[in-house]
């Protein structure tokens, strides 16, 4: 049997990259899986397969976490399949990085309403789920960058340091009702993202980093299922940071 057998987890943009990771890690433990994005395409079929193949259920939904309609209709969909929420993985994020004097008023809001508005809406969404059934998990998806700053990015870096703001305050908020509330902040994770950079991009990146390599996905998504499972439950308001030694 695995740590978190029979549990029910919500993750956001699960469909690829650190979100199909975190869902298939979770599975793997014993949980049943509903996870969302924005477009249910080939990338969420294929997540639904690997998830399903745990031996676990899987529910895929079509959400736009900015809209807090749409969160909250994952979050009944997600209940009246399983009853609960046990697990809430708020991943779903995005970057539209320029320097502040370049940066568009559009780059700033689809960021901004995407990764702290977005993160918002679920932690009040299945909150209150949690909250009705007396206990939870919530699991939210910072960054370093949200730490640290990171120039040519103010717009995601403000919205992983208010996820980090939000992680706390509800920690605080939720305690008494049995609900955790921690975030893990990934550095350079191998996603589509970091494969695109040449040479010497990436030569550049990996000089920051102690270990001088990236993470896999994986490595996020155990971390996940460790915040997640019985040997953290005296955890809660804390920022892990992923990074390799990068905010050292």
């Amino acid at each position: 049997m695995g740590v978190l057998e029979n549990k029910i987890a919500l993750v956001t943009g699960g469909a690829q990259g650190i979100g199909r990771a975190i869902s298939l890690a979770l599975a793997a433990e014993g949980a049943n899986i509903a996870f969302s994005d924005i477009v249910l395409g080939v990338a969420a079929e294929e997540t639904k397969e690997l998830v399903r193949a745990k031996g676990v259920r899987v529910l895929a939904l079509q959400s736009d976490v900015s809209q807090f309609g749409s969160a909250q209709k994952v979050v009944d969909d997600v209940v009246a399949e399983f009853q609960r929420i046990d697990i809430l993985v708020n991943n779903a994020g995005i970057t539209r990085d320029n320097l502040l004097m370049r940066m568009t008023e559009e780059e700033w809001d689809m960021v901004l309403d995407t990764n702290l508005k977005g993160t918002f809406n679920f932690c009040r969404a299945a909150g209150k789920q949690m909250i009705s059934q007396r206990g939870g998990n919530i699991i939210n998806i910072a960054s370093v960058v949200g730490v640290i700053g990171n120039a040519g990015q103010v717009n995601y870096a403000a919205s992983k340091a208010g996820v980090i703001g939000i992680t706390k305050t509800l920690a605080k908020e939720l305690a008494s009702r049995n609900i955790q509330v921690n975030a893990i902040a990934p550095g350079f994770v191998e996603t589509g993202m970091t494969k695109k950079l040449n040479d010497k991009q990436r030569e550049a990146l990996l000089a920051a980093v102690p270990m001088k390599r990236t993470a896999e996905p994986e490595e996020i998504a155990a971390v996940a299922v460790f915040l997640a499972s019985p040997s953290a439950r005296y955890i809660t308001g804390q920022v892990l940071c992923v990074d390799g030694g990068l905010v050292i």
